[in-house]
């Protein structure tokens, strides 16, 4: 349930747009966690659920598209579908749908996506920009290019793919998301996985998003290098016109930053350099925000001429149990108390994960405005 006095979005849903040069970089806003904005608009449980959200693209459509709207008018100038427990062979055996049909839901939120976005236009006219096509990776390139040199324009309503947490693999989402086990978080299948099997799980669920007509795909919660890698050469041998952001699950053991047993800081680098013309920025999700800063510090250091273009979205500071759901309530953080300093460090993606809902969308995006107008003075 959202949290006391909250059921959607009730602050405004954002400070004054942003005009063009207020700063040196654009930043773009993210929307927040789908499912945790989704139990606002439905009263089934959707933790625990093996499909998770991804069951109300076929129960509850109006509910998806309500959540989507909920983080557009929170702010948000991306929001992404609700496909992170979104698959064939889990439609086919927890909706009891062909794999035609289970392959067309997956599709279709793409559609629902498409959907809220044109009724916030409607709802709001004028204030939005296009939404970007398929078939058109200009704008994508365009959206990058803005994060990192001026002049800049608001792009908003951009609809990405938020790919399932592979649970032993990545996040788009990891593969490792399909074995309910939470080693989308640890990077533990990686051990016994083979890459062909990764890949052979990812493949169909990206042609279809990317024939859905996304314009962005996201790759997040990536617990392991190999996956990584192997996702980011997937992009440039077999879907060369689409973009991707990269974003890992990590972990900190003995003082330091691993993506299961290598360093996060140099596999986020050598991935992105396999393929900067497809990752339009790389970075941390669903992990507390406290550890954000010391996760990212210094990893653009000895890339002044080719610097990472940065993506993070924490989750609430919360842990995930796979028995018990979230526990550590007592560790929730507000998201928006660290956006001046992550910007600082050069982040330009930012948003929030799990356990964020609508609302801290509105935040972060009022702290992004007030630390741009710090910039331009």
């Amino acid at each position: 349930m959202a949290p006391p006095g909250i059921a959607s979005s009730v602050e405004d849903r954002r400070v004054n747009d942003t005009s063009p040069g207020t700063s040196q970089k654009d930043i773009i806003v993210l929307d927040g966690g789908f499912a945790t904005q989704l139990s606002c608009h439905v009263q089934q449980p959707i933790d625990g659920d093996v499909l998770w959200s991804a069951r109300f693209l076929a129960t509850d459509k109006e509910a998806v598209i309500d959540t989507h709207l909920d983080f557009l008018r929170a702010g948000a100038d991306l929001i992404m579908t609700n496909t992170y427990q979104a698959s064939v062979d889990l439609f086919m055996k927890h909706l009891n749908m062909t794999a035609e049909q289970s392959y067309g839901l997956i599709k279709q939120a793409v559609d629902l996506a498409r959907t809220a976005v044109k009724r916030y236009e409607e709802e709001f006219p004028g204030t939005r920009g296009e939404f970007l096509a398929l078939n058109r990776p200009s704008a994508i390139e365009e959206l990058a290019a803005r994060t990192m040199q001026p002049p800049f324009q608001r792009v908003t309503g951009l609809a990405a793919y938020n790919f399932d947490k592979v649970l032993d693999s990545a996040l788009w989402v990891p593969y490792g998301a399909s074995l309910h086990d939470g080693s989308e978080y640890t990077g533990s299948y990686a051990k016994n996985t083979s890459v062909n099997t990764m890949r052979d799980w990812h493949i169909p669920r990206i042609k279809a998003l990317v024939e859905g007509g996304v314009d962005l795909l996201a790759l997040e919660t990536i617990p392991c290098k190999v996956e990584a890698e192997m996702l980011v050469n997937l992009l440039k041998e077999q879907f060369p016109d689409t973009k991707a952001w990269l974003s890992f699950s990590v972990r900190v053991r003995r003082r330091k930053i691993y993506c299961f047993r290598e360093n996060f800081q140099e596999v986020a680098k050598y991935c992105y350099d396999l393929n900067p013309n497809q990752i339009t920025a790389v970075g941390i999700n669903c992990t507390a925000p406290r550890l954000i800063e010391s996760f990212i510090s210094g990893i653009n250091k000895d890339r002044k001429n080719k610097p990472l273009p940065l993506i993070v979205y924490p989750n609430s500071g919360e842990n995930y149990n796979v028995e018990l759901g979230w526990i550590n309530r007592d560790k929730c953080e507000p998201v928006e108390t660290y956006i001046h300093k992550w910007l600082d460090l050069g982040v330009t993606w930012v948003g929030g994960c799990c356990r964020t809902y609508a609302i801290d969308v509105t935040r972060i995006r009022r702290e992004v405005e007030l630390w741009k107008q710090k910039e331009k003075h």
